[in-house]
């Protein structure tokens, strides 16, 4: 079918065709053309096309339609949403909603869109009214699943919009999850930039004998984008960076790295040499990400430094630069990154700022694209031609290491445990002692709570906190920690813990040797918390410390 049809010709209705010329669209892209009819007759689409070929209004005008030729004012019982559009980010699922209303201005439709990220209230509650097309990312679907919030039951047409982007995040499970919630008598259209065996297989599961459609953009991208790439030693590329967009006075640039850390890093460092600039990644809370997205459409915001996955959605007519900081780690994602810029028509420029240690990932890009990449090297930043390759940094590489558990002050552990840790210094005054963990082991002490106390730690050495004598914390020696020995607790002998003896619970001016916290051996010190000399009272209950 020629793309030479009128929006009107393809058997929209007018109320549509009005607010897509609104939005200026007069003639469809070939996607739109194929997409159209085929949505229009009920049939299930298998549909291949790049970001830029027009294929959300492909799938959301016919859908638009089907639904506001239904007469609600004949419907019985609770409404139902008919329409389940599924989107691998928050970004996306947002775009394609606001495509929703504006398209359906003039039509009695209602949409809604749904992800994670904010409160799921809002979204109960406007669950509880009328919804036709709901545009949802299949975690906070779940959610809603899981609290029996949602209703799927009466679900008419579903579609995974970028479903390859869905399967390389890992959503393939929550997709299955889902799929058995629906009719079973049901459309699909499954929309994917590339058709890989995991994409084959996942709609011959789903779609019914479906109408394929695999476009080239529009206007392809040698046509209406210009690929530069400038060689630059990794060091120098924030600096050449500042100088294209000083240079060339640009206004609107979405530049990619490849970590969220670098994102930040980025955006921080350009903000501070006076290049407006923020972040947008999927660490960032939701509020962040609108405010990052709305200043850089309103043109308030010079640079947005985004990832691959967030940028997803990222839908600006007239783009005029995108700015690979890094390369990405796939070709593909290339061309989903440039195809940010020469949407609708306009021409665009996808500069890549390109070190040693990607120059393979160059090669890749330009094997997928069957040319080779225009290099022009920038005047005061040549590249060390003896500079060595380094290994790329990873996305996910930038999460803070594990943090481990801190133990109470003082506390005792496990016997056994390997001697040489670091010791603690005292709390109050000038303790000290032999003590290990277990045995004569180095582990690390914890002094006395007040001054002048030769005892030792909590547990193990020659004192023990809870248990006297030569002994190992937690463990058996002449006297067991908090176990059995020559002394019990609650018990009498040389030295009792909470009990009496020679030396009291806590208690100070014992007679003898070696003294430990909330215990003794059969010496002295000066540890206070208990009436002086030899403590015959009852056991004291345990008070537990706080942790740490």
């Amino acid at each position: 079918m020629s793309s030479s049809f009128s929006f009107a010709e393809l058997g929209l209705l007018p109320a549509l065709v009005r607010a897509l010329e609104e939005r200026g669209y007069t003639t469809p892209t070939p996607i739109q053309t194929q997409a159209i009819p085929a949505v229009l007759e009920g049939r299930d689409l298998l549909a291949a096309a790049q970001t830029g070929t027009g294929k959300t209004a492909g799938f959301t005008l016919p859908l638009l339609q089907r639904i506001a030729q239904i007469d609600f004012g004949r419907q019985t019982g609770k409404a139902r949403i008919r329409v389940l559009i599924l989107t691998p980010t928050r970004e996306l699922a947002a775009q394609v909603e606001e495509s929703v209303r504006h398209y359906g201005k003039y039509v009695d439709v209602r949409s809604m869109v749904m992800f994670g990220g904010v409160n799921i209230n809002p979204q109960k509650e406007k669950l509880n009214r009328r919804i036709d097309i709901l545009v949802a990312t299949p975690g906070r679907l779940l959610d809603h699943i899981g609290q029996k919030t949602i209703d799927l039951s009466g679900i008419d047409t579903l579609v995974l919009d970028e479903a390859d982007r869905m399967l390389d995040m890992g959503f393939i499970r929550d997709i299955r999850r889902i799929l058995p919630l629906l009719p079973k008598d049901r459309q699909n259209l499954l929309f994917s930039a590339t058709f890989s065996d995991e994409i084959r297989t996942l709609s011959a599961s789903i779609l019914n004998n479906p109408v394929s459609i695999e476009v080239a953009r529009r206007n392809t991208t040698a046509e209406l984008v210009t690929h530069l790439v400038h060689p630059v030693d990794r060091e120098k590329k924030r600096a050449l960076l500042e100088k294209l967009i000083r240079d060339g006075n640009w206004s609107q640039v979405l530049v990619f790295t490849r970590t969220k850390h670098g994102a930040n890093r980025l955006a921080e460092q350009l903000d501070k040499s006076g290049i407006s600039a923020l972040p947008i990644h999927g660490n960032k809370s939701q509020s962040a990400r609108e405010r990052a997205l709305r200043e850089f459409k309103a043109g308030t915001l010079r640079v947005l430094v985004a990832t691959d996955i967030a940028a997803r959605g990222i839908d600006i007519d007239g783009l005029p630069h995108v700015v690979n900081y890094e390369l990405p780690n796939t070709a593909e994602d290339y061309v989903h990154r440039i195809g940010r810029t020469g949407r609708a028509g306009s021409t665009g420029e996808a500069v890549s700022l390109v070190c040693v240690d990607e120059l393979k990932l160059q090669a890749d890009i330009e094997k997928l694209l069957k040319r080779k990449l225009d290099s022009v090297v920038i005047a005061g930043f040549e590249p060390d031609l003896n500079a060595k390759p380094e290994p790329l940094r990873q996305p996910r590489t930038d999460l803070p290491p594990r943090q481990p558990r801190r133990k109470p002050e003082g506390a005792g552990s496990k016997a056994g445990s390997k001697p040489g840790a670091k010791p603690a210094g005292p709390r109050n005054g000038n303790g000290g002692g032999n003590s290990g963990n277990s045995g004569n082991g180095g582990s690390k002490p914890a002094n006395p709570r007040s001054g002048n106390s030769a005892g030792g730690s909590r547990s193990g050495g020659n004192a023990s906190g809870n248990s006297n004598g030569n002994t190992n914390g937690n463990s058996n020696g002449n006297t067991g920690g908090r176990s059995s020995g020559n002394t019990n607790r609650g018990a009498t002998g040389n030295t009792a813990d909470r009990s009496n003896g020679n030396t009291g619970n806590r208690s100070g001016n014992s007679a003898g040797g070696n003294t430990a916290p909330r215990s003794s051996g059969n010496g002295n010190g000066n540890t206070a918390r208990a009436p002086q000399g030899n403590d015959s009272g009852a056991p004291r209950r345990r008070t537990p410390r706080p942790s740490a």
